[in-house]
């Protein structure tokens, strides 16, 4: 259970206040490691931050072993109320730099309020001083920290970010995401298109009823969505650990291009799921068009590549892989 800081006694107070410093000179460490590579005077910036919290963990310790001894209680800041609670690390990506600086910005307001509200509860003269001084560095960390905040920044050191987190963003996301997005759409054409017309020709044996058919051809076209997001999920994922090329975690790679590679695949199979055969297949086949022209547009908006050209040449491979469905399926 929650306790109230009103009720935290001078020794707890001392030991919450480490705490703190401990943690937030943590999270600086781990958000200048993530942000060095590509962002190099962020990361500095955090460096310095780091080594003033550092400081601040130094006399407050020092004080508690004069006073109290080697053994400091243990306390966090989710132990009491009125604590905002803060985001795992774990969730902000190294490209994300504006909500980077948010964090930060928000941990040092909140450290900063901590101290001036823990020297005025507190009765105890050495104490109080200590925080009274903290609070005022707190202080000049708050008008710091606002510098760090995305609206704080010069205009072209944000521009400059913006560039390189896009960059990060493509690399990391989208070019994955397209990867299995243009297999899914593509690669399974073929397969669905060839079950979709050789049921067809059953339909017109009378070996198959239109919904017997439709169902057939669905259930092929999941069974290669599904197929084809499990190849290309491991495939990605284990092509490199992103140490060296910067693509970043393997397995959010991985995740994001099996997701993108069913999406683009289950597509044109749903339409199956409707009991006429030539009413699925228009529908399958327009729905074929709008992922291939989706595909064009990511790879324009995203990869800087020439619209016509890049529609051109999706819809190029697209269709050789369609009619090549088609006329396997009507062999």
């Amino acid at each position: 259970m929650k306790r109230s800081f009103k009720d935290l006694s001078p020794v707890e107070v001392l030991a919450l206040a480490i705490s703190l410093e401990e943690e937030d000179s943590r999270i600086l460490q781990e958000f200048a490691r993530l942000l060095r590579p590509n962002y190099p005077k962020a990361a500095a910036e955090l460096d310095a931050m780091r080594s003033e919290e550092d400081g601040h963990r130094h006399r407050l310790v020092d004080l508690f072993r004069r006073r109290h001894g080697e053994e400091i209680p243990l306390i966090h800041r989710e132990d009491i109320k009125g604590f905002v609670r803060r985001a795992p690390i774990s969730s902000i990506q190294p490209w994300d730099i504006a909500r980077i600086r948010s964090y930060v910005a928000l941990m040092e307001l909140e450290t900063g309020r901590f101290y001036s509200r823990a020297a005025l509860t507190t009765t105890d003269a050495e104490l109080r001083q200590l925080l009274g001084d903290l609070a005022e560095e707190e202080r000049h960390h708050e008008a710091r920290s606002a510098t760090l905040a995305p609206e704080g920044q010069p205009q072209d050191e944000h521009a400059a970010e913006a560039r390189v987190a896009r960059q990060l963003f493509v690399m990391q996301v989208i070019q994955p995401g397209l990867v299995g997005l243009m297999d899914g759409s593509v690669s399974t054409l073929a397969p669905l298109f060839a079950a979709a017309f050789a049921t067809r020709a059953a339909i017109l044996g009378g070996h198959l009823t239109e919904l017997e058919a439709t169902w057939s051809t669905f259930l092929v076209g999941l069974a290669a969505a599904v197929g084809a997001a499990i190849s290309m999920g491991f495939a990605e994922a284990l092509s490199d650990d992103g140490s060296l090329t910067g693509r970043g975690r393997p397995y959010l790679r991985g995740l994001v291009c099996a997701l993108m590679t069913f999406a683009g695949a289950i597509g044109h199979a749903l339409p199956y799921l409707i009991p006429n055969f030539w009413l699925a297949t228009s529908v399958a086949t327009a729905v074929v068009g709008i992922e291939l022209v989706l595909i064009a547009w990511i790879r324009n908006h995203y990869m800087d590549s020439p619209f016509l050209p890049t529609i051109i040449q999706v819809l190029g491979g697209g269709i050789l892989v369609f009619l090549a469905g088609i006329l396997i399926g009507s062999a």
